[in-house]
């Protein structure tokens, strides 16, 4: 798919200037307008790479957490929780999964009514294949070194503690 073309402005900061005029200077308006935004462009450029996989980045999240786990395999509630989505969307998520061949389901033998999903041989060969070309383009990031990331994370944790995302040691 072509990249749309560029606009000659910064349409974020003609906003800002446009807001300050009329409402007075909000400086957390253009910062939350242009986190939107990377989300949008970050998202679509991770997805493009993960699709040749039959994966999107919420599916590819819930392969790589499967893979870091002892056993490869975690309880349907515990993917949720940690991927911090609504249980239906694991469902999906899962569910696509399986029809591909990526991950099992199977019951949870510790809990009657749980569930448990479980990364195929394929689902790791995928993930391991995905994760070299996402390396390869870094994540998307590749306008910043690793000094930059690691600031740009740094400036989000706080967001991130303050919405109870988790708790700081």
């Amino acid at each position: 798919m072509p990249k749309p073309l560029s606009l000659p402005f910064d349409p974020i900061a003609r906003a800002d200037e446009l807001w300050k005029q009329r409402w007075g200077s909000v400086p957390s308006m253009a910062a939350i307008t242009s986190i939107m935004r990377a989300q949008q462009i970050l998202l679509a450029e991770v997805d493009a790479v993960v699709k040749p996989y039959g994966l999107t980045f919420a599916r590819y999240e819930a392969l790589v957490l499967l893979t870091f786990s002892k056993a490869g395999e975690l309880p349907m509630s515990k993917i949720g929780e940690r991927l911090m989505v609504h249980p239906t969307s694991v469902t999906n998520t899962v569910d696509r999964l399986v029809r591909s061949g990526l991950v099992a389901k199977r019951p949870n033998p510790n809990d009657g009514r749980g569930t448990l999903a479980t990364v195929t041989d394929k689902g790791r060969e995928v993930v391991d294949a995905a994760t070299a070309d996402l390396m390869a383009m870094d994540f998307g990031l590749s306008a910043y070194d690793a000094e930059e990331c690691a600031e740009l994370f740094a400036i989000l944790r706080p967001l991130r503690v303050a919405a109870s995302d988790f708790r700081e040691e």
